[in-house]
Protein backbone atom coordinates (compact mmCIF):
# COMPACT_ATOMS: atom_id res chain seq x y z
CA UNK A 1 0.00 0.00 0.00
CA UNK A 2 1.30 3.45 -0.94
CA UNK A 3 0.46 6.87 0.46
CA UNK A 4 -1.53 7.75 -2.67
CA UNK A 5 -3.80 4.77 -2.05
CA UNK A 6 -4.89 5.88 1.45
CA UNK A 7 -8.61 6.63 1.75
CA UNK A 8 -10.90 7.37 4.70
CA UNK A 9 -12.96 4.45 6.03
CA UNK A 10 -16.22 3.80 4.20
CA UNK A 11 -19.02 5.90 5.67
CA UNK A 12 -16.72 8.09 7.80
CA UNK A 13 -16.96 11.11 5.45
CA UNK A 14 -20.25 12.62 4.40
CA UNK A 15 -20.79 14.84 1.36
CA UNK A 16 -21.62 18.53 1.69
CA UNK A 17 -25.35 19.33 1.75
CA UNK A 18 -26.14 21.62 -1.22
CA UNK A 19 -29.26 23.52 -0.24
CA UNK A 20 -31.54 25.56 -2.51
CA UNK A 21 -30.78 23.58 -5.69
CA UNK A 22 -34.29 22.52 -6.70
CA UNK A 23 -37.03 20.16 -5.53
CA UNK A 24 -35.30 16.96 -6.59
CA UNK A 25 -32.28 17.74 -4.43
CA UNK A 26 -34.42 17.40 -1.29
CA UNK A 27 -33.46 20.84 0.12
CA UNK A 28 -35.00 23.05 -2.55
CA UNK A 29 -37.36 26.04 -2.30
CA UNK A 30 -36.96 27.15 1.36
CA UNK A 31 -33.60 25.34 1.68
CA UNK A 32 -34.38 23.90 5.10
CA UNK A 33 -35.17 27.29 6.66
CA UNK A 34 -38.90 26.85 6.96
CA UNK A 35 -41.29 29.55 5.75
CA UNK A 36 -41.17 33.27 6.56
CA UNK A 37 -39.70 34.92 9.60
CA UNK A 38 -36.35 36.46 10.45
CA UNK A 39 -34.46 33.18 10.40
CA UNK A 40 -35.72 32.37 6.90
CA UNK A 41 -34.70 35.74 5.48
CA UNK A 42 -31.35 36.67 6.96
CA UNK A 43 -28.62 35.82 9.41
CA UNK A 44 -28.98 36.60 13.11
CA UNK A 45 -25.83 37.19 15.13
CA UNK A 46 -25.08 34.83 18.04
CA UNK A 47 -26.67 36.02 21.28
CA UNK A 48 -29.35 38.12 19.53
CA UNK A 49 -32.66 37.82 21.40
CA UNK A 50 -35.03 39.59 19.03
CA UNK A 51 -34.43 43.07 20.40
CA UNK A 52 -34.89 42.03 24.02
CA UNK A 53 -32.04 43.12 26.25
CA UNK A 54 -29.67 40.16 25.81
CA UNK A 55 -28.43 38.07 28.72
CA UNK A 56 -24.84 39.29 28.43
CA UNK A 57 -26.07 42.86 28.94
CA UNK A 58 -28.54 41.97 31.67
CA UNK A 59 -25.80 40.38 33.79
CA UNK A 60 -22.79 42.72 33.80
CA UNK A 61 -21.15 40.80 36.65
CA UNK A 62 -20.72 37.85 34.29
CA UNK A 63 -18.78 39.86 31.70
CA UNK A 64 -15.72 40.62 33.75
CA UNK A 65 -14.27 43.92 34.82
CA UNK A 66 -11.23 45.96 33.80
CA UNK A 67 -9.81 48.27 36.42
CA UNK A 68 -8.73 51.39 34.53
CA UNK A 69 -6.61 52.53 37.48
CA UNK A 70 -4.53 49.33 37.65
CA UNK A 71 -0.77 49.85 37.66
CA UNK A 72 0.85 47.77 34.92
CA UNK A 73 4.45 46.95 35.84
CA UNK A 74 7.37 46.16 33.58
CA UNK A 75 8.51 42.79 34.90
CA UNK A 76 12.24 42.06 35.09
CA UNK A 77 13.66 38.80 36.43
CA UNK A 78 16.92 38.28 38.34
CA UNK A 79 18.32 36.26 35.41
CA UNK A 80 17.93 39.31 33.15
CA UNK A 81 19.85 41.46 35.65
CA UNK A 82 22.63 38.82 35.70
CA UNK A 83 23.05 39.19 31.91
CA UNK A 84 23.47 43.00 32.05
CA UNK A 85 27.19 42.84 33.01
CA UNK A 86 27.51 46.24 34.65
CA UNK A 87 29.07 47.58 37.84
CA UNK A 88 26.83 50.67 37.84
CA UNK A 89 23.57 50.66 39.80
CA UNK A 90 20.77 49.04 37.80
CA UNK A 91 18.04 51.66 37.31
CA UNK A 92 14.91 51.83 35.15
CA UNK A 93 16.81 54.18 32.80
CA UNK A 94 19.57 51.59 32.32
CA UNK A 95 17.00 48.85 31.67
CA UNK A 96 15.34 50.94 28.93
CA UNK A 97 18.73 51.79 27.43
CA UNK A 98 19.68 48.09 27.25
CA UNK A 99 16.28 47.14 25.78
CA UNK A 100 15.10 45.10 28.76
CA UNK A 101 11.97 47.22 29.36
CA UNK A 102 9.71 49.22 27.04
CA UNK A 103 10.02 52.70 28.48
CA UNK A 104 10.72 54.93 31.46
CA UNK A 105 6.98 55.68 31.92
CA UNK A 106 6.31 52.13 33.16
CA UNK A 107 7.16 51.24 36.78
CA UNK A 108 9.59 48.33 37.15
CA UNK A 109 9.02 45.25 39.31
CA UNK A 110 11.89 42.82 39.90
CA UNK A 111 10.94 39.15 40.28
CA UNK A 112 13.08 36.31 41.60
CA UNK A 113 13.36 33.88 38.67
CA UNK A 114 16.96 32.83 38.09
CA UNK A 115 20.12 33.35 40.08
CA UNK A 116 22.48 36.31 40.53
CA UNK A 117 26.17 35.90 41.36
CA UNK A 118 27.51 39.45 41.56
CA UNK A 119 26.82 42.20 44.08
CA UNK A 120 24.79 44.96 42.41
CA UNK A 121 22.64 47.85 43.50
CA UNK A 122 19.17 47.57 42.01
CA UNK A 123 16.76 50.50 41.98
CA UNK A 124 13.16 49.67 41.06
CA UNK A 125 9.60 50.50 42.05
CA UNK A 126 8.82 47.05 43.51
CA UNK A 127 10.59 43.81 44.42
CA UNK A 128 9.24 40.36 45.10
CA UNK A 129 10.36 38.80 48.39
CA UNK A 130 12.47 36.16 46.61
CA UNK A 131 14.16 38.76 44.38
CA UNK A 132 15.03 40.90 47.41
CA UNK A 133 16.53 37.88 49.22
CA UNK A 134 18.59 36.75 46.21
CA UNK A 135 20.05 40.21 45.55
CA UNK A 136 20.94 40.73 49.22
CA UNK A 137 22.41 37.23 49.61
CA UNK A 138 24.71 37.94 46.64
CA UNK A 139 25.99 41.03 48.52
CA UNK A 140 23.92 43.57 46.58
CA UNK A 141 21.50 46.23 47.78
CA UNK A 142 17.87 46.89 47.01
CA UNK A 143 16.52 50.46 46.69
CA UNK A 144 12.80 51.11 46.26
CA UNK A 145 11.90 54.10 44.07
CA UNK A 146 8.79 55.95 45.30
Amino acid sequence: MDLNELKPAKGSRRGRKRVGRGISAGQGKTAGRGTKGQLARSKVRPGFEGGQNPIFKRMPFRRGFTNIFKTRYEVVNIKQLERLDTTDPITPELLVERGVTRGIEFPVKVLGEGEISKAVTVRAHKFSQSAREKIESAGGTVEVIE
